[in-house]
């Protein structure tokens, strides 16, 4: 039994003023909780004021909180996040078999571990005058403890402000935020002859479990037996044996991996280019400074970003840390806080930010970088790093962004669901000199790819009519042609092109976490011979992307074009063999064209709908005449050409606004081929069907009639065209 054990037993007054007894500081937490739901005005509980942790949790102003953990920044305004962690880890601690000295000494430490989070504003103040580091909140709670603290620094004073100052540095660890050497100290109770080996392990082992438990039971589960084999290590004063620079950079980018990332090749690839940019060590010399710097939400702020963009984004760190007096402690905190906004009560990344940090990060230089990034870029973006005056240890990195860029990425989040959002990420995209076929659907592109992966029955019917051995989809989406290629056609080598960063990126991916045989190129629909080498492709497939390169791409300054369609095939037939095929899957317009069709709608205020949209569509003029208060008349391309973006609902609605779904009829395509391409192709195949997804999403929404008010089916939506290349000139 340990000198600690016999101290406690021998006098439990020497536990200091505003220490509980057992069980005490969690009934103190529900009860202040409890009367704060009853809107109670109170002072202090029982017969004297609140503990002084209790005070300080209780009291903060602004709420320091890892986003890894939150499914919504607003649920911040309407919890102490913090004081429900400390609930949660005390009732973990509660519900553990210890012995009552080593549960006493623990709910001590949880009481006291999250305590420079809280305070109000000019508290933290005031504490980072006195030279509490606030930011670091282990470090600045054990100061805090010591510094409230009336009882004398004996034995148990200093193994609580211990435990409470390295408390979470093992999780750290196994997250690659610090080095193990930061748990040594640990091992001083046991050289000092307080604790015994076994006690010291107990103790860490409940330590940790309450304080990732209440973080998630899942958390917990996955990370025990690792922790176990650092607590064994600690104990016996012993180093893993794998605790290098590759290592760390792994378990820093574990989150990443999970989803898909190449981390070994990529980093291989990380090596060989700061070595041609002068760092002969490669990696080792680049990240000599890293083994004695601790990280904070460096995984919350950086996961989102490849693994190039990451090791670019901690050299700039690490070189803004060195400056002045050095810094111990690297924060990504505001960049964390930056990164990040509720979209429908939802946390979601900014990727306005996201997308224009990446640009940024790309054109930064590998020499530049390893210099600290003297890089002049856009005089609306730049990278910094900071420090509070009162503590020189701890440094901030983060991302400036001008007052001008500031506003008008605000102004694209408030315009997400109406359609000055085009316009604003126009003005944001010629900001930053972006192209903007490159950086589409912002805030929902995740759901928008999902919705694409869901039309893979549609999709099916152009299997049979893929030719060769090497097949080629334009943009691809979500990625589901590609899917049905591999899956139904495993002897096809599959290749997906696509301009945007968005879709390459999250299709990589997903090949790597799915184990895809398929691969993706980033290339331009119009100009493929740039990407592809001609007459290497034997399919080339233009599944439901024809009308959105003649909607958003302009052609001789002018969109909704037929030379950008006619363009985009040309550059397609560049590609194919003679016997190669160009597939089509497209939106068509109906014939005759003259036809009028009558709606009527449900809801009479859907009526405002096709208000709506008459204003906002920019393809042509939509016409219709108001017969009643839900019935309007109007030529039969227009009510269509309105229905196919009714139809995708309010959440799709500032997209699907910009784009003309049919803008030929079927025989006018096939003329249309047959001027640009003449007897050098064949038209195969060429047919017109009904999506029946339109039918069902418009059922009880709206009733369509022919002009004599006969109730009739939807016209045919969509065609394929299946066109072979002869040979012949």
């Amino acid at each position: 039994m340990g000198g600690m054990r016999r101290r406690t037993e021998r006098s439990e007054k020497e536990t200091c003023r505003g220490v509980n007894v057992m069980g005490s500081a969690l009934e103190e937490i529900r009860a202040y909780m409890a009367g704060e739901e009853d809107g109670e005005d109170f002072s202090g509980l029982g017969d004297g004021e609140l503990p002084i942790w209790l005070q300080i949790l209780a009291s903060a102003e602004e709420y320091i909180v890892n986003y890894e953990r939150i499914g919504s920044i607003g649920e911040l305004e309407q919890l102490n996040p913090v004081l429900a962690y400390v609930e949660r880890s005390l009732d973990i601690l509660h519900s553990l078999h210890l012995s009552f000295w080593m549960k006493e000494l623990l709910e001590e430490v949880l009481a006291w571990s999250e305590t420079a989070k809280g305070g109000t504003r000019l508290d933290r103040i005031g504490w980072q005058r006195q030279g509490i580091n606030v930011f670091v909140h282990n470090e600045g709670s054990a100061d805090l403890y010591l510094a409230k603290s009336q009882g004398g620094m004996g034995d148990r004073e200093r193994l609580t402000a211990l435990l409470i100052r390295t408390h979470g540095l093992l999780g750290q660890y196994l997250r690659g935020e610090v080095p193990f050497a930061a748990n040594l100290p640990l091992r001083g109770p046991v050289d000092e002859g307080l604790l015994t080996e076994t006690e010291l392990a107990r103790l860490l082992m409940a330590l940790n479990r309450c304080v990732i438990g209440a973080v998630s039971e899942e958390l917990w589960q996955s990370v025990e037996p690792d922790l176990e084999h650092c607590v064994l290590h600690i104990s016996l004063g012993t180093v893993p044996k794998d605790d290098g620079l590759t290592a760390r950079l792994r378990r820093l980018r574990a989150d990443s991996i999970r989803r898909g990332e190449d981390f070994d090749s990529e980093l291989e690839t990380m090596e060989e280019r700061l070595k041609a940019a002068g760092a002969q060590g490669g990696l080792q010399e680049a990240f000599a400074r890293l083994e004695d710097k601790t990280l904070w939400y460096v995984e919350a702020a950086l996961s989102e970003f490849s693994l190039e963009e990451f090791v670019k984004v901690m050299l700039l760190a690490l070189q803004g840390a060195e400056e002045g007096q050095g810094a111990r402690h690297i924060s990504f905190e505001r960049l964390m806080h930056g990164l990040y906004y509720d979209y429908k009560g939802v946390k979601k990344i900014n990727l306005y930010k996201k997308r224009i940090i990446e640009k940024y990060l790309r054109e930064l230089d590998w020499a530049s970088a390893l210099q600290g990034g003297s890089h002049i870029g856009s005089p609306h973006l730049r990278h910094r790093t900071t420090r509070e005056k009162s503590n020189n240890d701890t440094c901030f990195f983060s991302f400036l962004f001008s007052p001008a860029a500031e506003k008008l990425i605000d102004f694209c989040v408030e315009a997400e669901k109406s359609p000055l959002y085009e316009r604003a990420v126009l003005m944001l995209m010629d900001l930053f000199d972006l192209r903007r076929d490159a950086y589409d659907r912002f805030h929902n592109e995740d759901d928008y790819l999902e919705t694409m992966n869901g039309s893979a029955d549609d999709k099916k019917i152009l299997l049979p009519f893929i030719v060769g051995s090497r097949v080629l989809d334009i943009g691809p989406g979500g990625g589901v042609m590609l899917d049905l290629i591999e899956q139904e056609l495993p002897d096809k080598e599959v290749i997906g092109v696509d301009i945007s960063e968005n879709v390459i990126e999250a299709l990589e991916r997903r090949k790597r976490l799915e184990g895809r045989t398929w691969w993706v190129l980033k290339g331009d629909a119009l100009h493929l011979s740039d990407t592809i080498p001609s007459g290497s492709i034997d399919t080339v497939i233009f599944s439901s992307i024809l009308h959105e390169l003649y909607s958003y791409i302009p052609f001789n300054g002018r969109k909704f074009n037929l030379d950008t369609v006619r363009a985009a095939l040309r550059s397609a037939f560049e590609l194919i063999p003679a016997g190669g095929r160009i597939l089509i899957r497209d939106g068509i317009m109906t014939e005759p064209r003259e036809q009028m069709r009558r709606l009527i709608f449900t809801d009479p205020e859907d009526l405002r709908w096709l208000e709506r949209y008459a204003d906002d569509f920019a393809g042509r003029k939509i016409a219709y005449e108001q017969l009643g208060p839900s019935e309007v008349r109007m030529p039969v391309n227009d009510a269509m050409e309105f229905l196919y973006t009714y139809t995708w609902g309010e959440e799709a609605y500032v997209h699907e606004v910009q784009e003309q779904f049919g803008y030929m009829t079927l025989p006018e395509y096939e003329a249309c081929i047959g001027e640009l391409f003449g007897e050098q192709v064949k038209i195969l195949f060429s047919r017109s069907f009904l999506q029946p997804g339109y039918t069902l999403a418009l059922q009880g929404k709206v009733r369509v009639m022919d002009d004599a008010g006969k109730e009739i089916p939807l016209p045919h939506s969509t065609c394929i065209i299946v066109i072979e290349k002869t040979g012949s000139v």
